[in-house]
């Protein structure tokens, strides 16, 4: 049997699938498994990494400005929708998968279009609250859409064809057996902050002044991966214009990026991050209170929804990013970790969100088994 995977730029994108396929490997050891990708960074690293095979087709996405840039970028979209339609067809011949499964990102729509008309089954997963366009545009063609957040089939075409199955996380984020050394390293509370695989110039800004106050006042230890991009030493430098000189660890440890995320993530007491797809899925799977500033600069403002349901569940609490000081933040942090009460309603409300066999589940639909766990959203 052979099964091919489509998946956007994003980790957000990237993770899922590898969730899914890894489990489908587990499933069906002697599948064929391909992957395609859009010819970004991220997924030229991740999927070999996990040990897949991957090929590129050349996609982007639509902007919504007007701007003589934006325009030219539009372009240039359409084209390469023009191309990754033959580019699709040709690749469906040869590889002649058996199923289909997207999660998400542009490059999904015309390979995704493709397969459904040539009758092969095919599936899409979207990991956000808000539909992204590419699945809007696909919804109503696909033989099945899977969610993660129930009560939301609504915002499709095709509400039948919905599946509420949660978010698929790789193991090493749904194991309980998490090492905590970084919590041993200390008594204090520990906080987790980071801004994705990227990061963000303006929060990094605000988080300094949330580093200063807690160096000075050494309330929790802290744990800041700024993002690539050399915004480590820029937060050292704006710490030295306020006099701060000496940062030490685990007090303030300020890094690039967090390479050990599920221990980093089990040992928090609380996270504050963005609110990401996968993000919350990892956040929910192991249970830990969060403070979720969503990106403003995500299309359909998808985050900020992503957000909200969370927040209504209890499990977090949200601040938008123009509301947001460095001041207001360490004062809030320092609010929750003394209610203890509070903390551990947070962390049930996270858990009860959590959906620990969301790969299985996809994976016996794909296969064609039944599960008992799955609920149909209609």
């Amino acid at each position: 049997m052979n099964y091919l995977f489509v998946c956007g730029g994003s980790a957000g994108h990237i993770n899922p699938a590898l969730a899914i396929a890894e489990q489908m490997r587990r499933k069906s050891p002697d599948a064929d498994i391909l992957f395609i990708g859009a010819d970004k960074i991220l997924e030229k690293r991740l999927i070999p990494e996990a040990g897949f095979r991957l090929q590129n087709i050349k996609m982007s996405g639509l902007r919504r400005g007007f701007s003589p840039s934006d325009i030219i970028h539009n372009v240039k979209t359409a084209r390469n929708l023009i191309s990754a339609n033959f580019k699709s067809k040709k690749m469906l011949n040869r590889f002649k998968p058996d199923a289909v499964i997207g999660t998400g990102g542009y490059i999904c729509y015309p390979v995704l279009k493709s397969a459904a008309r040539s009758g092969i089954p095919t599936y899409v997963l979207e990991p956000n609250a808000y539909p992204g366009l590419a699945v809007r545009m696909l919804s109503s063609i696909v033989d099945k859409i899977f969610v993660t957040y129930n009560g939301l089939e609504s915002r499709y075409k095709k509400p039948d064809r919905v599946v509420y199955t949660g978010t698929p996380l790789r193991s090493k984020f749904t194991s309980t057996d998490v090492d905590v050394t970084e919590k041993e390293k200390s008594d204090k509370p520990l906080v987790v902050s980071y801004w994705g695989s990227i990061g963000s110039t303006g929060m990094n800004i605000k988080i300094t002044d949330f580093i200063e106050r807690n160096i000075k006042e050494e309330k929790f230890n802290h744990i800041h991966a700024t993002g690539v991009g050399g915004s480590v030493d820029i937060i050292k430098e704006r710490l030295m214009k306020k006099g701060i000189s000496e940062i030490k660890a685990p007090i303030a440890d300020i890094r690039e990026y967090i390479s050990n995320m599920p221990t980093v993530m089990g040992s928090a007491d609380i996270v504050i991050t963005r609110a990401g797809a996968s993000t919350i899925a990892e956040l929910t799977a192991m249970g830990k209170p969060a403070i979720l500033i969503p990106s403003p600069n995500v299309t359909e403002n998808h985050q900020e929804e992503n957000a909200r349901q969370l927040e209504k569940a209890g499990g977090v609490e949200m601040i938008l990013e123009n509301e947001c000081t460095g001041e207001s933040l360490f004062d809030k942090v320092v609010s929750i970790l003394e209610d203890k009460n509070k903390l551990k309603k947070m962390a049930e409300a996270q858990k009860s969100l959590s959906v620990q066999d969301a790969a299985t589940k996809i994976v016996d639909i794909v296969l064609g088994c039944n599960s008992d766990n799955v609920e149909d959203g209609v």
